[in-house]
């Protein structure tokens, strides 16, 4: 099996390189990768990846290869070290291979996430802010527009509301839209304020915007607090979720070499190391999903 699997990797490679003489045979492989990737990939995902290069925070080539070496590497030591076989290793890298992917998509996730709570934690601030000087909801809207602190897509949202606001003659519309769009306790509150303040009036609506401003500072350094104490659950988690296979190495030390391999002829005694296997590996993606996802939303 695993003689055929290099045979075929060999031919693949012969075929690429007499069809693009004198051509990298690895940009060659990239490059279709990334035709693949720009045609299938989901467009919130695109947009996801886009804003992520734009950042700064995007892995570059060799970063993806060092982790695909990492990830493949500690699969097929698994592999190898609990079943004593060349094929299940390989076929455990392969498979540990193929979810990186998906953890690349988990971590453009949370990049993209940081980046949008920071934009609404810039947008609220800036409207109160402007609304002291300007009175309306709609100027501050165009104030905060037009201050350049603001970037897409959170500032074309922005400019929907103001177009919506002018057209719909109130600021009911567009405050709906913008709170779908970015369901966050401070953007529904600070809302409610200023339907609040423009429908019913407000005899001290400055000290009430204060107030408002003081709560979203408290709420902001709790989600930074959140994400600080994320990141060193992180790092503890993964090494325990590594750790956790050393076990059964540990058990097999313990057995000795001769009682271990004999055990492995017992089918169940095989099936029951894969479970684990497995089991420890989706304990890891499950952290992995924790650590990433809806960082910032409150």
């Amino acid at each position: 099996m695993l003689e055929l699997v290099i045979i075929v990797g060999i031919a693949i490679f012969i075929i690429i390189y007499r069809k693009n003489p004198g051509e990298n045979v690895y940009k060659i492989v990239t490059g279709k990768v990334g035709e693949i990737y720009e045609k299938y990939a989901p467009y919130s995902f695109r947009v996801v990846r886009q804003k992520a290069i734009e950042l700064g925070q995007e892995y570059n080539t060799r970063q993806y290869l060092t982790q695909i070496a990492m990830i493949g590497g500690v699969a097929a030591a698994v592999g190898y070290f609990y079943f004593y076989s060349i094929i299940i290793a390989a076929v455990y890298a392969v498979v540990a291979i193929c979810f990186v992917p998906y953890l690349s998509y988990l971590r453009l996730q949370r990049v993209y996430s940081e980046f949008i709570f920071e934009q609404i934690q810039t947008y609220t601030t800036n409207v109160i802010m402007e609304f002291n000087t300007t009175q309306s909801f709609v100027k501050s809207l165009e104030g905060v527009r037009d201050s350049g602190v603001l970037e897409n897509p959170v500032l074309a949202d922005v400019s929907k509301m103001i177009d919506m606001s002018y057209q719909n003659g109130t600021i009911d519309e567009s405050i709906e839209y913008f709170n779908s769009k970015y369901p966050y306790y401070m953007v529904k509150n600070m809302h409610q304020l200023f339907l609040q303040i423009t429908k019913e009036g407000a005899k001290d609506s400055g000290q009430a915007l204060e107030n408002m401003s003081m709560d979203i500072d408290s709420l902001v350094e709790g989600v930074y607090r959140d994400q600080m104490d994320r990141k060193n659950f992180h790092g503890r988690f993964i090494k325990f979720g590594l750790i956790l296979y050393l076990l059964i190495v540990v058990i097999r030390y313990m057995l000795g070499e001769e009682n271990y391999i004999s055990m492995l002829e017992i089918w169940y005694v095989q099936l029951i190391l894969h479970a684990i296997a497995i089991i420890n590996s989706l304990f890891l993606i499950s952290g992995e999903k924790y650590y990433n996802e809806d960082v910032g939303v409150e």
